[in-house]
């Protein structure tokens, strides 16, 4: 059984890669010519990072204590069937860790990141993760390619902090896997913690993660989206969606209703919360209604200072930006890309519940709809 079931994943990925130009070689194995150095993490404490479901963040320090470290991380790939919006649109989504986004890891500037990614049997495809934050040709990607049934460890050193996005980008198949679901962040905090553009401190109370997702779901001659039987056999009608460039969904955290609802997130008059925002693939510019960036990282780069009291922030495609927010009010706030159209018609909402008391100083109602007197 696990003999033909090979065979016809290794037919399939044939049939993909002679379709999808690949985005880069990595069939040349960058160790071969590797400079015999001796290992500089042999006298380093090892710490095992415990990985949480988005949009809530690993715990962290804010502020570095002893000397670097190796932080361990284990990710395991899930391909799986998710519903994607209120009319039940069904998603063969492929994540790490079975989330999308893919769990925000957390380091320091200075520690080394080591993850153990995972390929279980039971998936159908080839997976790998390119860090953007790493050092080296595609990003640990060419070191990581393991089949189904294989598992590998790569180990990079966190030499520039900021918020840098990751991604699975096997050869030939980089956009499918990425759109699919696999993209995550990895947030590099520096050892001393941040600080604002006047370089004083800044501490926050809670992070939340927003991974941000355009989706192609195909749909069949009576405008209804298609179901499949597995993951491959979806790729075909996948693909001819994608290269139109027009989403048919974009969401927060792999569907509509991901953060609103019961799924809200959530905060108190007087928290400062970080949001972290990434973007694998399409340029997105969020915005939270009724509040402000108080200090906006819109690169995502802790080095670069961060702009002040901004209403709307932009995210390259490829990257993840990072705003901080002290909430002053209570109520529900509308956390959204501000290409309405995308929020309210294609998915890319969520909500932040504050709990508070109101502060009339800064709103009230100075009268309530009535009438129009007669003059």
């Amino acid at each position: 059984m696990i003999t033909r079931r090979t065979a016809l994943i290794g037919t399939a990925m044939a049939t993909l890669m002679a379709v999808v130009p690949a985005i880069a070689d990595e069939s040349a194995n960058p160790t071969l010519n590797a400079l015999d150095l001796p290992d500089q993490t042999v006298t380093l404490e090892r710490v095992h990072a415990t990985l949480v479901p988005p949009p809530a963040v690993m715990e962290h320090d804010r502020v570095a204590t002893g000397a670097p470290k190796v932080v361990e991380f284990t990710m395991t790939i899930e391909e799986k069937t998710i519903i994607v919006d209120d009319q039940g649109t069904k998603f063969h989504a492929m994540t790490f860790n079975g989330t999308m986004p893919g769990p925000t890891m957390v380091v320091h500037e200075g520690d080394y990141v080591e993850l153990t990614l995972v390929n279980p049997e039971t998936n159908e495809m080839p997976h790998n993760i390119d860090f953007h934050a790493a050092t080296g040709a595609l990003g640990g990607a060419a070191l990581t390619l393991i089949n189904p049934g294989e598992q590998a460890t790569l180990r990079f050193k966190a030499t520039r902090a900021g918020t840098f996005v990751y991604h699975c980008a096997p050869p030939g198949m980089v956009p499918w896997h990425v759109v699919g679901g696999m993209s995550g962040t990895l947030m590099v905090l520096p050892r001393e913690g941040l600080k604002d553009d006047r370089g004083q401190p800044v501490t926050y109370d809670t992070a939340y993660t927003i991974g941000e997702f355009d989706l192609y779901i195909p749909k069949d001659e009576d405008g209804n989206y298609k179901t499949y039987d597995s993951l491959g056999e979806s790729y075909a009608d996948t693909l001819e969606v994608m290269r139109g460039l027009i989403p048919t969904h974009v969401v927060f955290n792999g569907s509509k209703n991901a953060l609103t609802g019961d799924n809200a997130m959530t905060a108190k008059v007087g928290e400062k919360v970080l949001f972290i925002h990434s973007s694998a693939n399409r340029d997105t510019r969020p915005h939270l209604i009724g509040g402000h960036g108080d200090l906006v990282w819109e690169t995502g780069k802790f080095a670069n200072a961060p702009e002040r009291d901004l209403e709307t922030w932009f995210v390259r495609g490829g990257s993840a930006a990072v705003a901080l927010y002290e909430f002053l009010q209570p109520g529900i706030y509308a956390y959204v890309n501000h290409n309405l159209i995308e929020a309210a018609e294609l998915g890319a909402t969520g909500h932040v519940k504050v709990e508070g008391q109101w502060n009339n100083d800064l709103m009230m109602q100075v009268s309530a709809p009535a009438p129009i007197p007669v003059q």
